[in-house]
């Protein structure tokens, strides 16, 4: 069975992005694993728990089929994590899709993958738009982007067809 690995934050995932994503991937046979700063409880804004099943720092992008960044206020934790940005790099470098959805593309950004890519992002203000095209990303505004294997996406509404999209790569 495929496995895709879900990254989320301890404190503040965005719970319809987590729960679309995992729909839209597990409708496409795939297992889910959830990943985060630790193993153990985390909790959505939206007040769901999940339990992460791995640390950042023991994920070998080698042992899943694709990996995706979900969203959420607490998502900002990993924009300058050295194990998220070692995650995104590898997951590129492996030819493997990889995923971002709402404020998470900046974790793609600052990872520097994102350079001469088509990509979109939660922009309340404007803010996220300006940091993904500061590490040369072409913002499309669209709500959900694909460039290569890159799939961007810019919040709940988004994430079931997120889910569904990372799943055909």
């Amino acid at each position: 069975m495929k496995q895709a690995l879900l990254i989320i934050a301890k404190q503040g995932f965005q719970d319809m992005e987590l729960n679309g994503t995992r729909d839209g991937l597990v409708n496409a046979g795939f297992e889910i694993i959830l990943g985060s700063s630790e193993a153990g409880p985390c909790y959505g804004k939206l007040g769901g728990t999940e339990e992460s099943s791995i640390s950042l720092k023991d994920v070998q992008v080698g042992e899943y089929d694709c990996i995706a960044f979900i969203g959420g206020p607490g998502a900002s934790q990993f924009f300058d994590d050295p194990e998220a940005l070692r995650i995104a790099h590898e997951t590129v470098r492996s030819n493997k899709p990889l995923g971002a959805i709402c404020i998470a593309p900046i974790i793609l950004a600052k990872a520097k993958v994102l350079d001469g890519k088509k990509a979109t992002v939660w922009d309340s203000e404007g803010e996220q738009q300006k940091t993904i095209e500061k590490y040369g990303a072409q913002y499309t505004g669209d709500s959900v982007t694909v460039d290569g294997l890159i799939v961007t996406a810019n919040g709940p509404s988004a994430a079931e067809e997120f889910g569904r999209t990372l799943a055909t790569l």
